[in-house]
């Protein structure tokens, strides 16, 4: 797989369209340093790192008093009066948090602009999203935020937060998206009464390089909302807490090492939703997302939370950090193509595939085949599987492609579909050249050394594979992909190439960010205006 030469990346609803930016992993933060940058963090690691760690945890159990009396026999549903004493908890609260983050380097902030009152905007929309360390404007303004419900049982910390009334979302409850929704706009809409919502919509913590996909659900409401942009110049990034990179400790260690950590925080003007917007979530998300990345001075992407969780997906085929197969799952969700009825879809993409015995088909076959219209969206996905330029693809590498980016995990499960399509009938076996096809596929890369791989499982040198002699020996070498297999990507048709990062980086989950959009079956609108649906 390759990318096209020019991508197009369609606003969200507005039907306007825009070249995409140069291809950048969000999710991935490789952080490197100078033989004196790890001199400087040794010292600091023996020096100013235990104080300021002591002097941040004992500033969290100092506030911890104050926020549980002032969370004892607190109604849910009802906002109290701002008594004397309620208003002094607020403003000791305040100062506690604020010395705590100068023990921690932070020690000026600069704030550009004016945070609109609650009645002005209800909620207030920050981005980009890339760390724990954005909890600052939410102690700054102790704003509302939505959180994961398991939070609240979190000793201390749970405490503070149940403090400044957030909004629960539980992940055992099937309806609590919905439930989130309906508080938000129930709060937004109260008139000012309530203490303004900050939310991040983007769902999940990225590298800053650019503002990924937002989440509809801070616009549901249909309110005004405070676009709020952050910023961290430091010289070394010791913030970013993305999927794929530093874990939690390491990025609070090495912050706590920096002599100073900057931040930057500026309100833009509130902006107000037109009634197209106010029928359009998506619209307004979108338009509101473009605005703070002009004033952030980054592109705007159509990669999302579920890409993200694509790219982390813990199969035996874990995905290289420059894989295509994001952009082929952005262009995917974009035209409605991923099924509901994944396995039965799947299935009958792969036996029409297996009938048509390679054949390869031109751009209208190819629309025909999916039954699409021919758009500059499904030209994209032509262009990625168009390695040979001669417009012409194999459909066989896009149903692999398909079955990763609806079932990542399932990664013998793909092999057993591409061994379907590609093995030969009297003998159900594949050749060396057909194993690099469909694992490059499978990757989302350009080139493949598959050849050490065949002949580790081809021990009495046939020339021919069977689908049971791969498994067999992916359950016996369950890092076979690591062991086995090279990528070469910086040919003319790789996909650009991405600094390496921790390797066996896992997922960070991250408290202030949980997805509360509500759930919506797998259809969109085609570019024609259609609905496109698979069962």
């Amino acid at each position: 797989m390759r990318f096209p030469t020019i991508r197009r990346c369609p606003g969200e609803g507005d039907g306007k369209k825009e070249l995409a930016p140069p291809f950048r992993n969000p999710f991935v933060h490789d952080l490197r340093f100078t033989p004196l940058e790890k001199a400087k963090i040794a010292l600091m690691t023996v020096t100013l790192f235990p104080i300021r760690l002591f002097l941040a945890a004992f500033m969290m159990l100092l506030a911890w008093p104050f926020a549980f009396i002032a969370s004892v026999g607190r109604n849910e549903m009802v906002v109290e009066p701002q008594s004397l004493w309620r208003k002094f908890v607020d403003v000791a609260l305040r100062t506690i948090m604020r010395v705590m983050w100068f023990a921690g380097g932070f020690h000026w902030m600069t704030v550009k602009g004016r945070q609109a009152l609650p009645a002005e905007a209800p909620i207030l929309t920050l981005g980009p999203h890339s760390s724990y360390f954005d909890a600052i404007p939410v102690t700054m303004s102790m704003s509302s935020i939505v959180m994961k419900a398991e939070s609240k049982d979190i000793p201390v910390w749970g405490t503070l937060i149940k403090y400044i009334r957030p909004v629960f979302v539980s992940r055992s409850d099937q309806d609590s998206r919905k439930k989130t929704v309906e508080e938000i706009k129930r709060r937004a809409q109260s008139g000012g009464e309530w203490p303004q919502i900050m939310i991040f919509p983007e769902g999940t913590c990225t590298n800053r390089s650019c503002l990924i996909t937002y989440k509809p659900g801070a616009f549901i409401p249909a309110v005004p909302v405070q676009p709020v942009v952050i910023k961290y110049p430091n010289k070394m990034d010791t913030i970013t807490w993305t999927w794929q990179g530093p874990g939690a400790f390491k990025i609070l260690w090495l912050t706590l090492c920096q002599l100073h950590n900057e931040f930057i925080i500026e309100f833009l003007p509130v902006y107000t939703p037109s009634e197209e917007e106010k029928n359009n979530p998506a619209l307004f998300a979108h338009n509101v997302r473009r605005l703070m990345a002009k004033a952030l001075d980054i592109p705007i992407t159509d990669y999302s939370f579920e890409d993200c969780q694509l790219a982390m997906a813990e199969g035996q085929l874990r995905l290289p950090v420059d894989t295509c197969l994001l952009e082929f799952a952005k262009l995917v969700r974009r035209l409605g193509l991923k099924p509901q009825n994944v396995e039965k879809v799947l299935q009958e993409f792969g036996n029409r595939a297996r009938k048509m015995e390679g054949e390869k088909l031109g751009l209208e076959d190819f629309a025909h085949y999916l039954d699409v219209p021919v758009s500059d969206m499904l030209r994209d996905i032509f262009s990625l599987f168009n390695e040979q330029e001669d417009n012409m693809i194999d459909i066989r590498e896009y149903v692999i492609a398909l079955s990763v980016v609806c079932r990542p995990a399932k990664t013998l499960e793909t092999m057993k579909l591409a061994f379907k399509m590609f093995e030969a009938e009297e003998d159900g076996a594949i050749t060396v050249a057909e194993l690099a096809c469909i694992l490059k596929t499978e990757l989302g890369v350009a080139d493949l050394n598959v050849s050490r791989l065949f002949a580790a499982i081809d021990t009495e040198d046939t020339g021919k594979l069977t689908f049971d002699k791969f498994r067999s020996f992916a359950e016996q070498h369950p890092n076979f992909s690591e062991d086995y297999l090279s990528t070469d990507n910086t040919g003319r048709n790789g996909c650009p190439h991405q600094p390496s990062a921790t390797p066996n980086a896992k997922p960070q989950t991250n408290g202030f960010c949980p997805d509360f959009s509500p759930r919506v079956n797998h259809h969109d609108t085609t570019p024609d205006g259609s609905v496109k649906k698979h069962n």
